[in-house]
């Protein structure tokens, strides 16, 4: 017996990285998945890997269009959600100097902007009881350089957190952040110019870090799906760090 089995989970930006490794996660705990990617290609390969109890919807959780797309399928499977899985993101590198308007824009569109509206046109859909996880970073409590703007879009899912776990208190509804540090993802790999350099990131970050090696996907898989179950019934407003040590250390 899967510790989702028959529930309904949302899992955006699902296509790769973290987001995958939990939908795959998800649906072999028995939930069935609706994953969210942009890319029709990704998104159908993704979908092939979970199996046979995953959905694929096609969209940009920035473009709330997109998401009225993805409940409507939900709803058309006459389906209610159980877990909402904030996933989707992402950030480049930027020194104040460098920060443009379109770099902000872009960051906080997805990071902040996306994550407030899956979440609230999720609301209809939500059971009473059901547990919301956001996907912020350790990056929210550093000061990395050059990702300042990254940084802010995550403390800012940080602090949704809070404020929503005590808004949906009344209908038992859970609100969580999630919060990785360096991730062995394509995500990492894309904030370097090649596979070289960002090997070369990724050994520098492993040096930062107390357990001296950068996560991989399911370890924060592992995390979500503990917020995402019984398990953990009595804890909402929470930031779970997955990073190896180097923001308790």
């Amino acid at each position: 017996m899967g510790q989702l089995d028959g529930k309904t989970a949302i899992v955006t930006g699902g296509t790769s990285g973290i987001g995958l490794a939990t939908a795959e996660r998800f649906a072999a705990e028995g939930a069935h998945v609706f994953v969210t990617g942009r890319r029709q290609d990704a998104l159908d390969a993704a979908v092939a890997q979970i199996g046979r109890n995953a959905t694929g919807v096609r969209g940009d959780v920035a473009d709330l269009a997109d998401l009225d797309r993805l409940y409507a399928a939900v709803a058309q499977q006459n389906r209610r959600i159980d877990v909402l899985y904030a996933n989707a993101g992402g950030g480049e590198f930027a020194t104040l100097e460098q920060v443009t308007e379109k770099h902000l824009d872009q960051t906080f569109g997805t990071n902040t902007k996306g994550v407030l509206f899956t979440v609230q046109k999720a609301l209809p859909l939500l059971n009473d009881g059901a547990s919301i996880i956001l996907q912020a970073s350790n990056a929210g409590t550093l000061g990395n350089e050059a990702f300042g703007v990254y940084a802010a879009s995550k403390a800012a899912v940080r602090s949704f957190a809070r404020t929503w776990a005590a808004e949906l208190k009344g209908r038992s509804i859970r609100v969580n952040a999630v919060s990785p540090g360096t991730i062995d993802t394509p995500g990492i790999d894309g904030l370097a110019p090649d596979q070289e350099g960002a090997d070369q990131l990724k050994s520098y970050m492993a040096g930062t870090i107390p357990m001296g090696r950068v996560g991989r996907p399911d370890e924060v898989a592992s995390a979500v799906l503990f917020l995402a179950s019984d398990q953990s019934t009595f804890i909402t407003g929470i930031e779970l760090f997955v990073d190896g040590g180097r923001n308790q250390i």
